[in-house]
């Protein structure tokens, strides 16, 4: 039988143990690979390889045996315990070896778990998962997790205490990262958190979210809107080391504070102003420019945006004499500056 994209998680977490077999399938291996995994351990608990109650079965290794998927399902184990068999990387050119070995399951067999590729809707594989009354086809999509699943990777990872707002960050967050970074990402997260009792808060997530050359200009700018004048010149050498380009740079941070700007300027307040942004802004970073905003004040925003405007253009002027870098650092200092007036 199918069993619908919404039942997933909660059944990868509490599987039948009753089943014969499950195939799980998708365009995203990754996604497959983690579903998997979570059915498998809840299935078999802990230390089932140490117990040989779990056999790994490649598809290569059924195409040159193709009994070998019968022997495992049939062979006993020396510990007691469910045993399961998981066959990787099926393919709809399997299915001849694959399907008659279910022909004489009973129960006490080990459970057979399938991963496959995307399946066409009339592969004789699918089709047989879809309806034997014993057992699942888990079609895996390329949505983001959502936030059942996310309560369930937070459970998994340990962290049970979270500030209001963080599930909100949590849900962008996973918008933008594949499944297995995001996990890192709260494995990490776990890691940053323990000893410490205090629910997960927007910058802890901003701290533990995977960096990229983004993230440092996202570093750079968020030193310039809060005043931290001398913190600036690491990250600028940070940023001259990946090979920034000087007009990526100050174009850039003319967008962060034209933003801020739309937002102070707003009749509702800059709380108002945050929300109404098109495209909005998510996450821990929604948190972060609302009080930016609300620091500067739609005057002072002016006037930063007035200097970026100036070095734009001696950025683009033939008869500069600074290096590019420089005259972007040097005007970054006057609006950090700024900031504190």
């Amino acid at each position: 039988m199918k069993l619908p994209p919404r039942d997933t998680a909660r059944y990868c977490a509490k599987p039948d143990p009753s089943k014969m077999a499950v195939l799980i399938y998708g365009n995203d291996a990754m996604r497959v690979a983690l579903r998997r995994q979570a059915l498998l351990a809840a299935l078999l608990g802990d230390g089932a390889e140490e117990e040989m109650r779990l056999t790994r079965l490649p598809a290569a290794d059924l195409r040159k045996d193709p009994a070998a998927l019968l022997d495992a399902i049939v062979a006993q184990g020396f510990f007691p315990g469910l045993r399961a068999v998981h066959v990787e990387g099926a393919t709809e050119s399997l299915a001849k070896s694959i399907l008659p070995a279910f022909d004489d399951w009973a129960a006490g067999d080990a459970q057979v778990v399938i991963t496959a590729d995307q399946l066409a809707a009339k592969s004789s594989l699918r089709k047989f998962f879809e309806t034997h009354s014993n057992t699942l086809a888990i079609a895996v999509y390329d949505d983001p997790m959502d936030r059942d699943e996310i309560a369930s990777e937070l459970s998994r990872a340990g962290l049970s205490q979270l500030a209001p707002g963080a599930m909100e960050d949590l849900t962008a967050l996973a918008r933008t990262l594949d499944p297995g970074d995001f996990r890192q990402t709260l494995e990490k997260l776990a890691l940053y958190k323990m000893g410490d009792d205090t629910p997960v808060t927007a910058e802890d997530i901003l701290e533990c979210a995977p960096r990229s050359t983004e993230a440092d200009m996202d570093d750079i700018l968020n030193l310039v809107a809060d005043g931290r004048a001398d913190q600036i010149a690491p990250v600028m050498a940070r940023l001259r080391a990946q090979g920034t380009n000087a007009v990526g740079l100050c174009i850039g941070a003319m967008r962060h504070f034209k933003t801020l700007y739309t937002a102070a300027s707003d009749p509702g307040g800059p709380a108002q102003g945050i929300g109404n942004l098109r495209p909005p802004v998510f996450g821990p970073r929604r948190n972060i420019m609302q009080r930016q905003a609300q620091n500067w004040g739609a005057a002072k925003l002016e006037n930063a945006i007035a200097v970026l405007f100036e070095t734009d253009l001696q950025l683009r002027s033939a008869g500069r004499s600074a290096p590019d870098m420089a005259l972007v650092e040097r005007a970054l200092v006057r609006i950090a500056m700024l900031a504190r007036r």
